[in-house]
This record gives C-alpha cells, structure tokens and sequence, in this order.
C-alpha cells in the first residue's frame, strides 16, 4: 500500500495501468464520444465520460435496507470511524455519503461536489437540489481510501415506510452510481428478512449490472444453522424472482464487523466466506482498467445509433409527423426485431424498450440522424481493433500485485489459513517502513504486563518463547475475526522470528484487550508499544 501512494502521487511511473486508462481516454473521446453527440446518446442513456471517470480510483457502493450493517462494514473495512457516521437499529444513513482519500479531513457537500472536475461526480446535477443537499464526500487520511472509495447510501426503505417519499428518484441515483462502481455490496439482515417495494424498485435499476453485484447475508453468527439455511433459501428464491436469471448470484454469509463473533456452528463458514469477499475488494485496484474497458464496450456495443437512424428513415417529411412519431413508439418492440435481422445486432445490445419509449416521447423525431458510413466504421474498429490492442496492457497490469491495509491485506489475512499453520504458523512478515525517530518514552503495557505474564507461562513457552500454533489457538479463542487477529499478529511480532515472547505476547493481549473495549487498532506500533527489549533494534534499522 505504501507504494501504491507513492506511484499515485507521480502517474508516470504507475506503469502500465495509467498506460491503459490514457488509452481508454483517447479511444473514448477519438472514436465514441463523436458517435454518442451525433447519435443524441446522451439524452436517452447515461452522460457523457469525462477525465475523472476514467482517472478515479475504483468505487465500491455499499447499499441494503436500513439497519442491515451498511456503515458498519465500511467501517470494519477503512478501521477507523468518519465523519457522519452513526450507527443504530432505526434508519441512521439518511444521505449518500463518499468517502475518498483525501491529505486532511473534510465534508464536501454535494453542489460543490457538481462542479469538482477532479471527482467523477459532476454529471449528478440532473437530480436536483433534493438529492444534492442528502450527498456529501468525506474524505480522510486513510490508506484504504488511497486505494478504493466507498459510496455509503440510505437504508432502502421497508414496506411500513414505503409511503414516505425522498423527493428524488432514488432508483435512478443507485443506476447512475451502478453504472459507475466496480463493486456493489447488497447486504441484508440474517434476522429480518423482507423484500418491500423500494427494494424491488433498487434491484430493478442495478438491472445489467448483475456482475457487479455481491450479495451479503450479514450477522450470520446471530442465528443458529437450522434458521440460517432457512433464510439463505428464502433470500436465494427472493432474488431468483427479482433478477429473472439462469445464473445463481453469489451470496456470501458473514459478519462483517470487528467485533467477537458469536461461536456457532458454522463458525468457520462464515471466516471462509469473509476472506472470499475481502479478497474479491482486495483485486478491485488491480481490476480497475478491466472493468472500465468492459463498461466502454458495453455503450459501444449499444444498437442506439441504429434505432434513431431507422426511426429518422421511417419519419414522413412533410404530413402526420405526430401520428406517425407515436406509431413508431407504440412498435418500437417489432422495430427492435427488424433492427436484429437486418443489420445482425444481438438482442442483449438493444436498451430496455419500455424505458426508451418513454424518453422518445418528448424528442423531435425530425431532428434524428441517419446512419453514417464514417462514424460506423471508427465504431467497428474500435470494437474490432483498438480494444485487442490494449489486451497486451491489460494482462501485464494483472501480474502486477498490489497490497491492501488492514483487513484487505491478504498476505496477513493468509497466516491464518489451515495450509500455512501446519509448517510454518504464522508467515514470516515483511517490516514495512518506521518512523524516523524513536522514542523511549515508558512502555504502556508495562502495568499490565504481571497480568499476561500469567497467560503467557501457562501456555508452556519453550525457551522463553510461544510458538505460532499455540498463540493462534489462545487468539482465537477471544472470537475476534481472524483478519483481525492477524493485524494484531503483525504488530505484535515486533522481530519478526514467528514466535512471541513474553514482552511481544504481553502486547498481543493488550491490543486485544483494546479491541474488545471498542478502540481501533493502530495501522503501524507506535512508540510507546513498542517492548523495550525491541526499540535498540528498532533503532539500529532505522539508522541502516
């Protein structure tokens, strides 16, 4: 992560993924964006890219019914609270909030969000003043978010408060935001289970982009297996209607926050199905540039250049416009079939015929232009050319691995896999970069060190140290989530040997002891944890 900042600071040396976004920019703004004016795409789909869409870090909407964990988890992910944020059983989340990197703390309210040509937010004016005053930016210091953003949203409202309104088209803000996003995390309720209208109103605009979508059964440790695999098969039918697809989405089963889970019997599930879904966000930086080559092939791909052209070449030049203009409406679904046959488009690259009936009413059907032979060609090569070309760019940006803090550090959260505790228990840890200065100011375990002194001797040290095995076995029986533990892990093997003797397990149970009492875990030890026997140590490293 320390490198990654560093590369963002200075795009020339980010190597080949600023080389492919250039690439998509250029693509973009040579051979779409003429087509897309011409063709009027912006009036019946979505706005136009601009430089902070393709230029942005990956984003991650976070969305579900109130109460189902939202804030929570994205607390549980950056580790640390930000501004606004409240947490409780009622609908606390009455805003979309995004919460970006950023050198100093701040809330940027939502106009002034519009008119920033560094956020990727500008093309949200159409909404109106009842959407823009309940959207803010936060952003924070964090080294996730130097990485991802993360776009919190209000809770989805149940079906006794469905009467309330918004004042805005929340489902067309969530398919704008859909649009955008490489990750949409749905949570819902282990305990409350309930599909109310705005709900299936939500699924409806996330509609095409199912392969985006990560469907959280959240607060899985609150029910017992029997109710849980009742629940899992009701949320598995439910979306089977909403979705109306042959393809299963993935549902995973978790608790996704920092606190000691429940002991139940599907304990170790729900471990498993967190580092799969840690995992899938942790790939999200190195998977940027793909999934915006895939979002500009997509409008690409869009039959919309051919739909006004035929319905230009179908328009009478002098008499009957109107009724022939609301003929041509009314048969749009047969005149999508004639398009398929004729010019051999697939049926999945035509829009949602419903909604685009709606949006050809208010338009001037005189003012649609026909096919052009020169714009068509640039579109062909870009789908048949351009795009293989930056398949190359793409394959070595995938070898290129990046490493995420906290939670999302995989190579942490792996000294807690079965395979590495049956050789070597706990993974010998690269020392990231100390501070530059040390200080020998007194230790702040030390009073509690009789204490674990206790715990540490009846775990049966062997020459003054206790093995990987044995303090994995005592760490988890606090029922921390072993992501968790692992960062309690790093800090605390200050040496780095894969063991811990009594100073540096006297610091493990402090930083547990702090974790359970509902204080964040430092992202690096600072000077007053560190043993005393480590800070010479330390000091000679950090003087070579």
């Amino acid at each position: 992560s320390f490198s990654l900042v560093r590369e963002e600071s200075n795009p020339k040396t980010l190597g080949d993924v600023n080389i492919v976004t250039e690439e998509l920019k250029n693509l973009y703004y040579k051979r779409l964006l003429p087509i897309e004016k011409y063709y009027s795409f912006h009036q019946f789909h979505s706005p136009s890219y601009e430089d902070a869409d393709f230029d942005n870090k990956p984003m991650v909407l976070v969305m579900g019914q109130y109460s189902t964990g939202k804030t929570t988890f994205i607390r549980y992910l950056i580790e640390q609270d930000f501004p606004g944020s409240r947490v409780g059983p009622e609908p606390t989340t009455d805003c979309f909030t995004a919460l970006m990197y950023g050198p100093v703390e701040g809330i940027i309210p939502g106009n002034a969000l519009t008119v920033d040509p560094k956020k990727p937010f500008r093309n949200l004016d159409p909404f109106g003043n009842a959407f823009l005053n309940r959207f803010q930016c936060v952003q924070m210091p964090n080294q996730v978010l130097e990485s991802i953003s993360i776009i919190d949203t209000p809770g989805i409202l149940t079906a006794a408060k469905r009467k309330l309104s918004r004042g805005y088209d929340f489902p067309a803000v969530l398919r704008w935001f859909a649009e955008r996003v490489d990750r949409i995390i749905l949570l819902f309720d282990a305990h409350k289970l309930e599909f109310s209208d705005e709900l299936t109103r939500a699924f409806g605009a996330l509609c095409g982009y199912e392969d985006k979508l990560r469907v959280v059964l959240n607060k899985a440790d609150r029910v017992d297996s029997q109710q849980l695999m009742r629940v899992y098969g009701a949320l598995m039918w439910s979306l089977g209607k909403v979705f109306k697809t042959p393809e299963i989405l993935r549902v995973y089963i978790g608790s996704l926050w920092s606190e000691p889970r429940q002991m139940c019997d599907h304990y170790q599930l729900i471990e498993l199905e967190e580092e799969d879904l840690l995992t899938d966000i942790r790939n999200l930086p190195r998977n940027a540039a793909i999934r915006k080559l895939n979002d500009l092939v997509k409008r690409a791909r869009l039959a919309h250049a051919h739909i006004i052209s035929y319905l230009k070449q179908e328009m009478p030049t002098i008499f009957c416009k109107e009724s022939k203009k609301h003929n041509l409406i009314y048969q749009l679904p047969v005149i999508f079939t004639k398009i398929q046959q004729q010019r051999q488009v697939p049926a999945g690259d035509f829009p949602d015929c419903t909604k685009m009936q709606e949006r050809l009413l208010g338009q001037d059907f005189s003012k649609f232009k026909t096919l052009k032979p020169s714009l068509m060609a640039s579109l062909d090569k870009l789908l048949s050319t351009d795009i293989a070309n930056l398949v190359p760019l793409l394959q070595l940006q995938e070898m290129e691995k990046k490493s995420l803090p906290g939670v999302l550090d995989g190579e942490f959260l792996g000294t807690f896999r079965r395979e590495y505790y049956k050789r070597d228990p706990f993974k010998e840890l690269t020392k990231e970069e100390e501070s530059n200065e040390t200080d020998f100011d007194e230790w702040s375990v030390e009073k509690y060190k009789p204490k674990y002194d206790e715990i540490f001797f009846n775990l049966s040290p062997n020459d003054g140290k206790l093995s990987g095995t044995k303090v994995r076995e005592w760490m988890m029986s606090t029922l921390l989530p072993n992501s968790v533990l692992a960062h309690i892990w790093r800090l605390s093997d200050v040496d780095g040997d894969g063991m811990l003797d009594n100073e540096e397990f006297a610091l493990a149970v402090h930083l547990i002891e702090g974790k359970l009492d509902g204080y964040w875990l430092p992202r690096e030890l600072p000077s007053h944890l560190i043993p005393p026997s480590k800070r010479l140590k330390n000091a000679e490293i950090m003087l070579n």
